[in-house]
């Protein structure tokens, strides 16, 4: 009966649940939905932490949890719209990136940078509802991570990594002015920093797993221009940095500073001995990227909670 229903279905119907599914993949493409996923949960930990520390309400600050996020969610599709505009050539290039709706035709550069300003305009207007402070944040990140990453840096030097993890690192700031003006307490810059820091090995992990793309495409990545070596050694300077960091987290809670802790000791454990332990460089690379993410979405889980809880427990 029911394979009869779906065979009886129209023609008409069927082609345009199939066009809509493919218009909203590319529009999720273009913006790239994963990013805005993945940094949703840092902007969310900066909230969360601003109203704890500030000691406010949940139910108070409801309208700035929703402007944050909306604005946050349209200010990052706009620097990827406007990623996949510049880098269009270059993305042509590499397999894992030649299928992107501006480089096959789907989106041509006008639409995406139309796509982009609207987004850009329409984000920093709601951020500006939550507080103006968090939309001056929502507009530096785009434009730190457009201009001085994408248009100046990538393509130029080995540094790329480094400057466009500042752009990576504003999420948490967003979250934290939708709620207070203060941006010097030292557990948001615990969670800037980590957020800085925790980009280069987790980009450089990308790198080596995608070594020939880069430098098919010449875009000058550490592992491209000088070697797995020289990656390997900085890979470990900043999980070192990334451990000091976690003690930025003790005027907030000993219990998230720990986590911290423990998450980037057995980060650097495991950079250690899987790079001496395994000759396939990729496989080593591969566990790297995978405990990256792990590492970001138990440690700002951690804080989500632990913040939310302190919160709701103001109620009572």
């Amino acid at each position: 009966m029911e394979q009869n229903l779906k065979t009886d279905q129209n023609p008409q119907t069927v082609e345009k649940t199939i066009e809509k599914h493919s218009r909203s993949n590319v529009l999720a493409q273009t913006v790239k939905t994963g990013i805005i996923k993945s940094n949703l949960i840092p902007m969310w930990a900066g909230l969360s932490l601003g109203m704890y520390k500030n000691k406010m309400t949940l139910l108070d600050n409801i309208p700035e949890i929703i402007f944050a996020t909306i604005g946050s969610a349209l200010v990052i599709g706009a620097a990827g719209a406007f990623n996949n505009v510049y880098d269009r050539d270059i993305d042509a290039i590499m397999p894992r990136t030649k299928n992107r709706p501006t480089v096959t035709g789907e989106m041509s550069a006008k639409s995406t940078m139309s796509l982009a300003i609207i987004m850009l305009v329409v984000g920093v207007a709601v951020l500006a509802l939550a507080s103006p402070l968090a939309a001056l944040f929502g507009f530096l990140g785009v434009f730190l991570y457009v201009v001085p990453y994408t248009m100046w840096t990538k393509r130029r030097t080995i540094y790329n990594t480094e400057i466009g993890s500042i752009s990576g690192a504003v999420p948490p700031l967003i979250g934290w002015a939708a709620v207070s003006t203060d941006i010097t307490h030292p557990a948001l810059m615990g969670l800037f920093c980590v957020m800085v820091i925790w980009q280069m090995p987790h980009f450089y992990a990308i790198a080596i797993r995608k070594h020939a793309d880069y430098e098919a495409a010449n875009v000058p990545m550490l592992p491209v221009i000088k070697g797995m070596r020289r990656t390997y050694y900085q890979t470990n300077f900043y999980l070192i940095l990334l451990i000091l960091s976690s003690f930025l987290f003790g005027s907030l809670s000993i219990g998230i500073m720990l986590v911290a802790l423990i998450l980037s000791v057995a980060w650097l454990v495991m950079s250690i001995y899987g790079y001496h332990s395994n000759t396939d460089q990729v496989k080593w690379a591969t566990k790297m990227f995978v405990f990256s993410l792990f590492h970001m979405t138990i440690l700002f889980s951690t804080v989500i909670i632990y913040s939310l809880a302190g919160v709701i427990f103001k109620l009572y």
